[in-house]
């Protein structure tokens, strides 16, 4: 049954009625709702279950150093997902598993036509793991120091030793980026959404909160009603998705690109200012269109407080830019969009070795460096499919036609970005695709109940 979309009115009038529903904290793990510190340190790790008794004692032994969202203190915290494949080699019944959305039970892999993981991004060219069905739990351990980020990974590691049925087939270091900078020498995650009910205090520019639903289940979404989740309740109230894509960044490619379409530093950097829709310091073009300013960039009560009624042309910041397609905020678009449901909350890491704004040869663009594009959603596997169907590759929804994401778009043979300006608008031709997937996969977050649910079947 179709559900109908509230108006923002109807919305503000129901919260007012009864109060939104108080988050149980104490049950949804800490990374839904704990951001990434600054400067930040980690570990994914990825394992493999090949008898379900050994996978549940290993959940019996993790779990305990699983963090809360209640928790929100502390230099280090364990995450937890764990695959379709994952709950099926530990022994879930059918009828929870066939309670899973299809597109999670098939995997991101098997999805590639709907998601454009073609060519370049197809799943035959991944890293391994990624693409096999060999991936079936993941943990992550975030920090803030070095010293804390070992303790956590130890923590995670020693869960698994001594159990032949299960084995950790994949590592990977992240964060530690000078400035806590990505791949191509932006700082990011800036722009989250605020959540109903978080106990995070709201930054300027966040604007009105989107309802808990949307992110964690067993609460009203943006239609006012809970999205479907699996069952028994135990296993899907307070759990969510988490979106893993896994890209290699060609910071050779993307510099060569810079210097065949900019005389001088100031355009070049000018010219990927326009592309992000922010400066190397996280500064919005909105804000300060003319130079970086690092202080604007640094101050989260300032960096993030804007939105594109001043800008509807894209004189500042281009229409097409990465930032203003992934959050077009207020932007009029040419195709009807419900933004607020297709909002994110984003995880990201970046790994190897950092931005050298000297590389310049193929040898560059192989150096191990990238960055895993994590996100948390109450339907990851659906926002996944549009971003990238209508918002990453495709240029319609602001009548770009053709054009995609410069920054992680899979450019075409004489991709074009448009940057917008008086009196004649700017083609810049020959873009190329500076991030390659290297590997994506579908995870749930169980809640800390539900952990427990699953390690005592």
């Amino acid at each position: 049954m179709e559900v109908p979309l509230l108006t923002l009115e109807e919305r503000a009038g129901a919260t007012e009625a009864s109060g939104p529903p108080a988050l149980d904290l104490d049950d949804v793990q800490a990374m839904v709702i704990r951001e990434r510190p600054e400067p930040y340190f980690g570990t994914h790790v990825l394992l493999r279950v090949d008898d379900p008794s050994a996978g549940r004692e290993f959940l019996r032994r993790l779990i305990p150093h699983v963090d809360s969202a209640a928790t929100m203190t502390g230099d280090a915290w364990l995450g937890a997902g764990i695959t379709y494949g994952g709950l099926k080699a530990l022994g879930l019944p059918e009828e929870s598993l066939h309670s899973f959305p299809e597109a999670f039970r098939v995997g991101m892999a098997a999805r590639a036509d709907r998601l454009g993981d073609v060519g370049a991004n197809a799943p035959d060219k991944w890293d391994f793991p990624f693409g096999t069905d060999q991936i079936h739990m993941g943990v992550s351990a975030y920090s803030n120091s070095p010293e804390q980020w070992r303790r956590a990974v130890a923590i995670a590691r020693e869960q698994a030793i001594g159990f032949s049925g299960v084995t950790i087939i994949h590592t990977q270091d992240f964060g530690a980026q000078p400035g806590s900078l990505n791949p191509l020498g932006f700082r990011d995650l800036i722009g989250q959404p605020a959540i109903e009910g978080s106990p995070v205090e709201p930054l300027p520019g966040q604007g009105e909160p989107i309802k808990a639903g949307e992110f964690i289940l067993g609460y009203p979404s943006e239609t006012g009603v809970p999205l479907p989740m699996p069952t028994p309740d135990i296993l899907g109230k307070n759990g969510t998705y988490v979106c893993v894509r896994k890209y290699q960044t060609r910071v050779g490619t993307f510099n060569r690109f810079l210097h065949a379409n900019g005389a001088t530093p100031e355009e070049r950097e000018l010219l990927a200012a326009k592309m992000f829709g922010r400066w190397r310091s996280g500064a919005p073009l909105t804000l300060s269109p003319d130079n970086d300013d690092l202080a604007l960039g640094m101050d989260p009560q300032r960096n993030n407080d804007f939105d594109y009624s001043d800008d509807e042309r894209g004189l500042h910041a281009p229409i097409g830019c990465h930032m203003r397609r992934l959050n077009p905020r207020d932007a009029k678009l040419a195709i009807l969009t419900d933004t607020r449901i297709h909002r994110i909350i984003r995880r990201s890491t970046a790994y190897g070795a950092p931005y050298d704004p000297g590389a310049m040869s193929i040898e560059d663009d192989e150096v191990p460096r990238g960055l895993y594009f994590i996100f948390i959603s109450a339907k990851a596997m659906d926002t996944l499919e549009f971003l990238q169907s209508e918002w990453i590759d495709n240029g319609n929804f602001t009548d770009l036609n053709d054009e995609r994401d410069p920054i992680v778009g899979l450019q075409e043979e004489d991709a074009v970005f448009t940057v917008q300006q008086m009196p004649v608008r700017r083609r810049v031709r020959g873009i190329e695709t500076f991030n390659v997937l290297r590997g994506g996969e579908y995870l749930f977050m169980p809640s800390l109940s539900a952990l427990k649910w699953i390690a005592n079947l």
